[in-house]
């Protein structure tokens, strides 16, 4: 006996979500695009109009081999020195099978410093190593509460290793964060990074 399921009552029958539902839509609000370019700030489009920014790294290369793709934070000022606390692990393989790894990397996070946050560690420089990944930034217009990211990058590294980095921490400050700039720890690099909104 065939058992009649009205819609959106299982999954298999789902034909639409219903209306209080979101199905947290995200705009585009900006493409930067790196061409030998020593960093890529975004200083418009964050503000209180979304509760979550995300951005997102394609085919970020670097011009000098073996070094790291970092990110800051700018708040209210003009520098990008917001104080953060934060940590970063990652797993590894490389090409032939041998080697593997997971594991807390001590030295890439940061204390309540306003140094520079690794994204990607030891990306290599020729065509076929690059980073791609994502930093999501929350509700960074907020003036009562920390602003908290998280981040997952993959990246080929220079010795031929596929690296996963998983970040997260938080801005300390009570002021808004209002600009965010990229950049490599030595040199330029290509590559193209986009902002959106998520509603």
């Amino acid at each position: 006996m065939a058992i009649k399921v009205a819609n959106n009552q299982s999954l298999t029958a789902i034909t639409a979500l219903p209306s209080a539902v979101s199905g947290g839509a995200m705009t585009l609000l900006e493409t930067q695009t790196a061409s030998s370019s020593s960093t890529i700030s975004f200083t418009s489009n964050i503000d209180d109009t979304y509760d979550e920014y995300v951005f997102k790294f394609y085919d970020i290369n670097p011009g000098t081999n073996d070094v790291n793709f970092q990110v800051n934070f700018r708040d209210g000022s003009t520098a990008y020195d917001a104080t953060k606390t934060t940590t970063f692990f990652r797993a590894l393989h490389n090409e032939d099978g041998a080697t593997t790894a997971l594991a807390y990397r001590t030295g890439d996070d940061v204390a309540q410093g306003t140094g520079v946050q690794k994204l990607g560690h030891g990306i290599g420089s020729v065509a076929d190593e690059s980073l791609a990944g994502t930093l999501t930034l929350y509700a960074p217009s907020n003036t009562t509460f920390v602003k908290h990211f998280i981040a997952t990058t993959n990246i080929n590294e220079h010795s031929d290793v596929t690296v996963q980095s998983f970040i997260a921490g938080y801005c300390n400050v009570t002021a808004a964060i209002d600009g965010v700039q990229f950049s490599m720890s030595s040199g330029n690099f290509d590559g193209v990074i986009k902002l959106y909104g998520v509603s």
